[in-house]
């Protein structure tokens, strides 16, 4: 485990050539009321951990499990599809035929190519993920299975995006990323505002504000969306920490240079984490707004799961990343929140 106390708290990054403009969206109330226009929209629930928070040494631990969002197992179903029913809105008509035509398409490594398939399906386009080849064939015809189609390239996130890149270049799609970059943040913003939802649930259902939250992230959409909304509920007296496999520090290593930039490393098991480049939306805010930026290992990332996993919330070394951070920190006097943010499947 590494930490870093963040030396950009409450001033943040220098714009510099190079980085995307603007900043994430905080409007909640827009995710929330298109939110719930979904029939499978319900709040996911808050879970309170108390053999393990005795374990750990700690007060109190709460956990947002976003294992059945949606359907999708994971908080992703708040992202892409999201995305693609505010376009579908904008569009007007028939929503089952409201974005017919268009074909979308995305670089996944897990769930958001998921959410983006499930939403174009809703909406009447076509989806089309490309996967690293490291991701499992279940995955692949999962997404299949929703009615994408599935491509296959490189070993890494990173090449598989490219590629995504360069095919809706060439093909005239709509690529829908999760992640932001100099010149493309819109998509990835509206993806990040339909993440604002689980934070401001989680707002309402904690009777008493925690002293740390601890934050997951691979570019950072789930970590700047739950940071905003964890400022919004408990203000600057709660302690925001983003945890990174240390095979991927994308956000830790870009904190340290003060600019956006491209990190190395192994393939991490940590797969839905293992994102070598940030978000430049969500790295603007979380360079303001958090505290501490956590590196875990492999090792602690399964050791997460299986304790996650044994307190009967079965979940994946991503899904558990934010208490991976908790668990290599804990202290007696904390009051812990995290996110379970995906499936033992997923």
């Amino acid at each position: 485990m590494r930490i870093l106390r963040n030396p950009l708290r409450g001033k943040g990054l220098p714009m510099t050539d190079g980085m995307a403009e603007g900043e994430i969206s905080l409007d909640v109330a827009a995710s929330r009321a298109l939110h719930a226009r979904c029939p499978l929209a319900a709040p996911t629930p808050l879970v309170s951990l108390g053999t393990l928070a005795s374990d750990l040494g700690i007060r109190a631990l709460h956990a947002k499990d976003e294992r059945q969002r949606m359907g999708l197992g994971s908080f992703k179903a708040l992202g892409a599809a999201y995305a693609l029913a505010k376009e579908a809105a904008a569009a007007g008509g028939d929503p089952a035929t409201a974005l017919a035509g268009r074909t979308y398409i995305c670089a996944s490594a897990g769930n958001h190519g998921l959410s983006m398939a499930s939403g174009a399906r809703l909406f009447g386009a076509g989806a089309v993920v490309y996967l690293a080849r490291t991701v499992p064939d279940t995955f692949a015809d999962r997404l299949r299975d929703k009615g994408a189609s599935v491509l296959r390239y490189g070993e890494t996130y990173e090449e598989s995006m490219a590629a995504a890149m360069e095919e809706a270049e060439k093909r005239g799609w709509h690529l829908l990323s999760d992640s932001s970059w100099e010149g493309y943040a819109d998509p990835a913003r509206d993806v990040m505002e339909g993440y604002l939802v689980m934070g401001a649930e989680a707002g309402e259902q904690m009777a008493v504000a925690p002293t740390h939250v601890f934050l997951q992230a691979g570019v950072g959409g789930l970590a700047a969306a739950g940071a905003a909304m964890a400022r919004r509920a408990w203000g600057d007296a709660v302690r925001i920490a983003v945890v990174e496999p240390e095979a991927a520090p994308a956000l830790y290593g870009s904190i340290e240079a003060g600019r956006p930039v491209r990190t190395d490393g192994p393939v991490s098991a940590m797969g839905r984490l293992d994102c070598k480049e940030p978000s430049h939306l969500a790295l603007k805010y979380l360079a303001r707004e958090a505290d501490d930026f956590i590196l875990v290992s492999e090792r602690e990332g399964d050791d997460a799961a299986a304790r996650l996993t044994d307190a009967g919330m079965a979940t994946t070394p991503s899904g558990a990343g934010g208490f991976a951070g908790l668990c290599a920190v804990a202290s007696p006097r904390m009051e812990a929140f995290v996110y379970v943010s995906e499936g033992a499947d997923g």
